[in-house]
């Protein structure tokens, strides 16, 4: 596997162990806002992106959608080493971008001025960066651009696409919101209800209540940090995690219950809205990151100001 074209280690971070720690990518305009700098990129290309960012270098970019949830897991990683400074199951947070090094300057420093502890930064040349998310041991990538985020799902990995929006999340404990079918769980359910409506979902669903649901493209993520959330009491525990889904509780609850329960997947809280509007109880819950696959629902998140990311 070639490794990217450069790779700057933070050298102010402790560096984690990748086979052990939960790993995850994020691109600089998931974590930053970087809306502008993007436009001047599609508008007069690369040349002109690189200049302005090298003008601006020691200006700090404001804050992205993902910048609360990396600030949220680094509180995360705090906690766990005041309980034990030797663990080596921490979040370790690399970014993936494809800017080149010298236009990649500015991030570095924003990342520096704002405090985060992002072990590496990975500047790629090649169209196609997510060619080296397994090589890292990546266990979730966000990333705002569509085609990024297929290319990760299509290699295996648990990944999500980040809308730029305003985010007012709060800092602490760390809250994750997943939605159930085609996220958490395979979309077998979702395929029977577009084919037979309903009723034939309620039926399917009864008659295999005792089988557990595939696996979604977020689970494996959503399975570490279950490992990580053990760590800690119910009530001590820097992270809470939340179940979203548009099932009833009455019809379709019982069987995604018994899969959580299964795979050992400590849930803390989950609702089952009956095909009713997301946004106002994830108001209430106010998530770090909230992942669903209905674009309805993800506008819904966002229109409370929740930080979402769509898994296609």
């Amino acid at each position: 596997m070639a490794e990217p074209e450069s790779t700057v280690i933070n050298t102010n971070v402790k560096q984690k162990d990748p086979s052990t720690a939960l790993v995850i990518a994020v691109t600089t305009r998931a974590i930053f806002n970087l809306e502008e700098e993007h436009k001047l990129y599609l508008e007069k290309g690369k040349e002109e992106y690189t200049r302005h960012q090298q003008a601006n270098q020691d200006k700090p970019l404001p804050p992205g959608t993902a910048f609360a949830f990396i600030q949220a897991v680094q509180y995360v990683n705090k906690k766990i080493l005041e309980s034990n400074p030797a663990e080596r199951d921490l979040f370790d947070i690399l970014v993936l971008s494809n800017n080149s090094p010298e236009s990649g300057v500015r991030i570095i420093n924003s990342a520096k001025h704002y405090g985060l502890e992002i072990s590496k930064f990975c500047f790629v040349s090649d169209e196609d960066s997510t060619q080296y998310l397994k090589s890292h041991g990546i266990k979730l990538f966000l990333s705002a651009d569509r085609t990024d985020v297929c290319n990760a799902l299509r290699r295996g990995v648990s990944a999500a696409l980040v809308f730029q929006q305003e985010v007012q999340a709060p800092s602490t404990p760390l809250r994750v919101a997943f939605d159930g079918d085609a996220v958490l769980f395979s979309n077998e359910t979702d395929q029977i209800f577009q084919e037979q409506g309903l009723e034939g979902a309620v039926q399917y669903e009864r008659a295999m209540e005792a089988i557990p649901m595939g696996e979604g493209p977020l689970k494996a993520f959503a399975m570490h940090l279950g490992k990580m959330r053990k760590k800690f009491g119910q009530e001590k525990s820097p992270i809470r995690t939340y179940l979203v889904t548009a099932r009833s509780g009455r019809d379709m609850g019982i069987r995604a219950i018994k899969t959580l329960r299964e795979w050992g997947l400590p849930i803390d809280e989950a609702f089952f809205m009956d095909g009713a509007p997301k946004g106002p109880i994830l108001a209430q819950i106010q998530p770090h990151i909230f992942f669903d696959d209905g674009l309805h629902n993800i506008q819904g998140a966002q229109n409370v100001g929740v930080p979402s990311a769509w898994v296609p």
